[in-house]
């Protein structure tokens, strides 16, 4: 099972629990207070979620390292290739 068919199985789960505790389907009375935080609870999910996509990122991008070498390297591979096309003729 790809990781896109386990989110889209979690999200059925969750989204099917939530319209059966919403729409009164098990024939549950819960009390005000459960429901006035039910109804608003996807939308505080997706809030929550993106709020942590975005300190993922966010951390990912802060704590990036540089690999200096690779660059030192890829430096000189064009600083050769500029060389060799020079040496055929072609101007910068």
């Amino acid at each position: 099972m790809t990781k896109l068919a386990q989110w889209l199985w979690a999200v059925a789960l969750l989204g099917s629990a939530w319209a059966a505790l919403t729409m009164g389907a098990l024939g549950l009375e819960l009390p005000s207070p459960c429901r006035e935080v039910l109804w608003p609870l996807p939308v505080y999910l997706l809030v929550s979620a993106g709020c942590y996509a975005l300190g993922t990122v966010g951390y990912r991008v802060a704590t990036f390292h540089d690999c200096e070498d690779a660059a030192r390297e890829l430096q000189s591979q064009i600083q050769e290739a500029r060389e060799d096309l020079a040496s055929r003729g072609l101007r910068f």
